[in-house]
């Protein structure tokens, strides 16, 4: 069975929260999201999703990936595979919109070395993320 991509649905937040949960990442408020969590895709090999991420587009040539969080449950070899998969289809969205960059953080090694293999450019001085509730 082959790897496919889809726009995020709704039907997906019934079990996002969850795998976010389970990856012990802090709750992810839906409006902070693209699209209310809407704006971004899922890969699924069948109809198991494998690993979603999301695409914040700016008004200027820059855009922001992030959010990538994958199925806890799924083990198949091809992990890897969609994950790539994941992120040269929203590159895809991204130079279809217009964009000429993309801008994403992580700490996981696992993404930093498919972004370093789909040609990212990935800073080896540490940096820290940093953000302020404002309302």
């Amino acid at each position: 069975m082959e790897l496919h991509v889809k726009a995020l649905q709704e039907s997906d937040w019934d079990y996002l929260p969850s795998w976010w949960k389970w990856w012990r990442w802090p709750k992810i408020n839906r409006e902070t999201l693209p699209l209310n969590g809407l704006g971004g895709l899922m890969v699924y090999k069948g109809d198991i999703p494998i690993v979603t991420g999301f695409l914040y587009l700016t008004n200027s040539s820059a855009t922001w990936l992030d959010w990538i969080v994958s199925n806890p449950e799924y083990k198949d070899k091809d992990r890897k595979e969609a994950l790539e998969l994941l992120i040269a289809s929203l590159e895809d969205v991204a130079k279809a919109q217009g964009y000429s960059i993309i801008i994403s953080l992580t700490r996981n090694i696992h993404l930093i070395n498919t972004h370093k293999k789909l040609g990212y450019t990935v800073d080896e001085t540490p940096s820290y993320e940093i953000s302020k509730k404002i309302i």
